[in-house]
């Protein structure tokens, strides 16, 4: 068995590559790469062959867990941002060791398939609480798991923290379909560079009504995206792009000039399907509150 602390430094090594990825807009993750993943030239797969569970015989407790596109387990992500993970049968090793991520509150990976065949999305660091009379495990993410365990939350923060939950679930598959949808082109300006394009809410993703769909999503460069979330620039349901009068009065440098006052005016460049236009109702209730 590892020494816990080298145990330890793996997950987070783990985990500051797959971020170094998500910073340069790389969110999905091929098998190869994940089973080929080495820490200190040593190779530790993070995916097990034919199972949704990955125990390294040299680990205490289990390392990451795997939902894959093709159904054949009986994994369920559910509307509150939580993830459902089923036993094994029998009292396998895997079970003790999803018990013992649960008792010692290490954090693992879950890895979601896009498609079959397809690469993973990645969701770190999850957290696991085990419930055996369900015979399941919950995965969510600590403030979840936090929320959850306690009985004194009152409804409205216990619902916030659900909202945040599946947020962050599903805030790469959003910001692939966004992109994908405009063509990895910011809709204001056109910029094409994906290290520098966010995948920005019309429906602020904390709100009750929020969803993950591209109806509800933006591909914007980040200057036009932070613009956007302060209400500099608004964009009408007849998609049209607004700047803040205070702003057109200022007198500043190129980029105030160029990146933000020349927009004023211009149409929003949308998507080449119409199903993955934005919705007219959420860019009308967001127009209204920049207009205000």
């Amino acid at each position: 068995m590892r020494p816990e602390w080298e145990q330890w430094a793996i997950r987070e090594d783990i985990f500051a590559w797959l971020s170094e990825r998500r910073d340069r807009n790389k969110f999905l993750f091929t098998r190869s790469e994940l089973v080929n993943y080495t820490f200190e030239g040593q190779r530790i797969p993070l995916l097990d062959a034919g199972r949704g569970i990955r125990n390294p015989a040299d680990f205490s407790a289990t390392l990451t867990i795997m939902t894959s596109a093709k159904g054949i387990y009986p994994d369920e992500t559910v509307d509150d941002g939580m993830v459902r993970y089923h036993y094994r049968s029998g009292d396998s090793s895997d079970n003790k060791k999803l018990r013992a991520a649960a008792q010692q509150q290490v954090p693992l990976v879950y890895f979601r398939q896009k498609s079959i065949d397809g690469p993973y999305y990645a969701h770190y660091p999850m957290y696991v609480r085990d419930d055996p009379g369900t015979q399941t495990v919950t995965l969510a993410f600590a403030e979840s798991v936090r929320i959850q365990m306690r009985e004194d939350v009152p409804l409205l923060e216990r619902r916030y923290a659900e909202r945040r939950a599946r947020a962050r679930l599903h805030q790469d598959a959003f910001r692939d379909m966004v992109l994908t949808a405009y063509a990895r082109r910011c809709a204001i300006c056109r910029l094409q560079h994906v290290e520098l394009l966010d995948a920005a809410h019309i429906t602020p993703d904390t709100a009750e009504h929020s969803i993950v769909h591209t109806t509800n999503g933006l591909a914007l460069c980040k200057i036009h995206h932070a613009a956007y979330d302060n209400r500099f620039l608004g964009i009408s349901p007849d998609y049209e792009v607004r700047v803040d009068e205070a702003l057109l009065d200022e007198v500043d440098g190129p980029m105030l000039q160029h990146g933000l006052k020349a927009m004023h005016g211009s149409m929003l460049i949308l998507p080449s399907r119409r199903s993955d236009w934005p919705d007219r109702g959420r860019l009308a209730e967001r127009f209204a509150e920049f207009a205000a």
